[in-house]
């Protein structure tokens, strides 16, 4: 049987992690049955309501290296056969991943442990925060490939760092250091490498410590602000209030604030 590509521990406070676990391809997304795991575990995990935070890390000395570089010259798996099998595979199996991080109502933290290059920038890049360590780096190097950024990265970069930054980052295709993307606001926190997980974890707690519900549409909400008018965007705003204020989580969560504890959430 094969390995899984994605690593899942659950912890008991509503947190998971997922580790992308070919260190010794530097967690290339090399096979088709990767890009479908993301796309089956992130489905699984939106399904479960005890599930409040995600974070997503790589083992090993990278986060992710994108593509399989000698597969490109080889002409085979992802990049065999003519242009429209090509196209096809892109749409049917690279763009999962970006489909999944749609589709995801959980709040996901990338902890970026190494270089996250390609459609590994791609992946960091569609998650909701990210933290990273110093030996971090960052490229949307397609371009210097002869390719394009075919992953969902245009979308998304440019949401993240503005036109004028992304297209700099990818129209060079050059890397940019930790500091160089604590800089210009493609991660939210630098720390050593040593205190990366601990990191993420204190920070998916906090997250966790939150009514699952109130997480998942607060997400989406902002989300939505990015593609919709203010009227558009009220009326889901007014929606989604309604159905907060009926929850259970909402009275204990007045109550817990009223009696100075924490609140004690099901969810429900």
């Amino acid at each position: 049987m094969t390995r899984p590509f994605l690593l899942v521990e659950r912890f008991e406070n509503g947190v998971a992690s997922l580790t992308m676990n070919r260190p010794d391809e530097l967690n290339a997304l090399t096979e088709p049955s990767y890009y479908r795991e993301f796309a089956d575990i992130f489905a699984e995990l939106d399904k479960d309501i005890s599930v409040r935070c995600i974070i997503l890390t790589g083992s090993g000395k990278a986060f992710c290296a994108g593509g399989n570089v000698k597969d490109m010259r080889d002409k085979k798996n992802l990049f065999a056969g003519n242009a429209l099998e090509i196209r096809d595979r892109y749409a049917n199996i690279v763009h999962l991943i970006p489909k999944a991080f749609s589709e995801l109502n959980v709040p996901i933290i990338a902890a970026v442990n190494g270089p996250a290059i390609g459609a590994g920038c791609g992946v960091a890049s569609m998650c909701d925060i990210r933290i990273a360590s110093t030996k971090a780096k960052f490229a949307e190097s397609f371009v210097r490939l002869g390719i394009i950024p075919g992953d969902g990265g245009a979308w998304v970069l440019p949401r993240i760092l503005g036109l004028s930054k992304a297209l700099e980052i990818s129209l060079t295709g050059e890397m940019l250091d930790a500091e160089q993307s604590l800089a210009c606001g493609l991660i939210s926190r630098l720390v050593d490498p040593e205190d990366l997980m601990s990191t993420a974890r204190k920070l998916a707690d906090r997250i966790a410590a939150n009514p699952p519900h109130a997480l998942r549409m607060t997400k989406r909400l902002i989300r939505e602000s990015g593609r919709t008018d203010l009227p558009t965007l009220l009326d889901l705003s007014a929606s989604y209030q309604s159905i907060a204020h009926m929850t259970d989580d909402h009275a204990e969560a007045i109550s817990a604030f009223f009696e100075r504890r924490a609140g004690n959430y099901k969810g429900r």
